[in-house]
């Protein structure tokens, strides 16, 4: 069969995908929430979740760099990638070893879209449903609670330091910034720019967060940057709560309404 991935290419398919190999850690997780755990066959360092799954599998390699030869000996029947965290020349090379399926997620519309298109292609439907479910009634209490809290904040969230840098507008981050209520004030800068404390537009925001991933901040960062702007809310947040898309979002809106709750 022929199915189309979110970069509009069409993978070849001989039936429905036994053996997976995924290169993303969001996924992975959604696989194992639809059912799919006996069929992975492959995944990265850093799939942590669950967190049994890195002794039960073979891990390949990171999401940038991976061991070609290893998948190759696990004869995936497809492999799961993603643009944002694979690179182009690692999934042209994985082509030669079997289909590759490529995610590209923007928005909560991309998310929910890649979850329908799994349940297609693995054959869960059901499963897929329920989770669908789920996620769009957690978003829609959220949504109510909100309108009715009428709270609004604006927030420069930090994914990096040495350089500092910060979500932009076309992230995920930045539509899941949307998705909780908040107003991103870097959103009129392009993906992850770097920025100086200085930066003008930092002084708008009314939140610093200081996300838990991909760079792990710590209490000490929080003490420099209030140092820097005493009168800011300044907090770690759950990094996997806004950037892990898939099945993840269930446990995202109960989260956004404790970073409300903050003085």
């Amino acid at each position: 069969m022929i199915v189309k991935d979110q970069l509009q290419r069409s993978v070849q398919l001989q039936g429905v995908p036994k053996r997976i190999v995924s290169l993303v850690p969001s996924q992975t997780e959604l696989l194992v929430d639809l059912g799919l755990e006996t069929s992975i066959v492959g995944v990265t360092k850093f799939c942590v979740h669950p967190s049994h799954l890195r002794n039960k599998k073979t891990v390949v390699g990171g999401t940038k760099s991976v061991k070609l030869e290893r998948i190759q000996a696990l004869n995936p029947d497809i492999i799961l990638c993603n643009k944002e965290e694979n690179t182009k020349d690692m999934i042209r090379q994985l082509e030669k070893i079997a289909p590759v399926h490529v995610s590209d997620i923007y928005t909560m519309i991309d998310a929910l879209e890649l979850i329908a298109l799994y349940a297609a292609i693995f054959s869960v439907e059901y499963e897929a449903k329920s989770l669908l479910d789920n996620i769009l009634n957690e978003d829609d209490k959220f949504k109510n609670w909100l309108r009715k809290e009428g709270r609004t904040k604006k927030v420069a969230y930090f994914i990096w330091k040495n350089p500092f840098m910060v979500a932009g507008s076309n992230t995920f981050i930045n539509s899941m910034l949307y998705e909780a209520g908040f107003e991103n004030v870097f959103a009129e800068y392009e993906r992850y720019p770097e920025i100086e404390l200085q930066d003008k537009v930092l002084k708008n925001a009314d939140c610093i967060f200081l996300s838990s991933e991909p760079f792990p901040f710590k209490t000490e960062d929080i003490e420099f940057i209030k140092e820097k702007f005493p009168t800011k809310e300044v907090k770690i947040v759950d990094g996997e709560l806004f950037s892990w898309y898939g099945s993840r979002l269930r446990h995202s809106f109960d989260y956004f309404k404790t970073l409300h709750h903050l003085k």
